[in-house]
């Protein structure tokens, strides 16, 4: 199995329920998400859960600093200094939609939910994350500096 059908698997095997039509609009700004997708601000600690934990499996590409797992992923570049090296609004929109910045990523559109591929028939139509999920993702990896 190629890494992009590995990634894309592997994000699709927890839904958060969340139907097509509940999805927050938003507005993309050359590179950049600049508001936010739910009206509470994201909290890091939530954040930092969903990044370690089964629903986005970011460590099977990813390695996180301090995350205390011994074994984590390659495919992806290491998240530490992420929160140095890009702005809210560019790491909202590479969690919500990464084929935006790079078409051929393997990382997986956690909040898109139109045009993908191999999504089992339970979780079409539905996000990886919530609209508040991605912004308790972006509020932990702005603390990556």
């Amino acid at each position: 199995m190629s890494a992009r059908a590995l990634c894309l698997v592997a994000a699709v095997a927890v839904a958060t329920g969340v139907a097509a039509q509940d999805l927050v609009p938003y507005r993309i700004d050359g590179d950049e998400i600049r508001a936010p997708l739910a009206r509470g601000a994201g909290d890091p600690a939530r954040g930092r859960s969903i990044v370690l934990g089964r629903e986005s499996n970011c460590l099977l590409c990813h390695t996180v600093p301090e995350s205390g797992e011994r074994f984590m992923g390659n495919i992806g570049p290491p998240l530490a200094g992420t929160g140095a090296r890009l702005s809210v609004g560019k790491l909202r929109l590479r969690i919500v939609d990464s084929t935006r910045i790079d078409p051929n990523t393997p990382m997986p559109a956690y909040y898109r939910v139109d045009g993908l591929n191999l999504v089992a028939a339970g979780y079409r139509g539905k996000p990886i994350l919530s609209a508040q999920e991605i912004e308790d993702v972006v509020a932990y990896l702005r603390t990556l500096q």
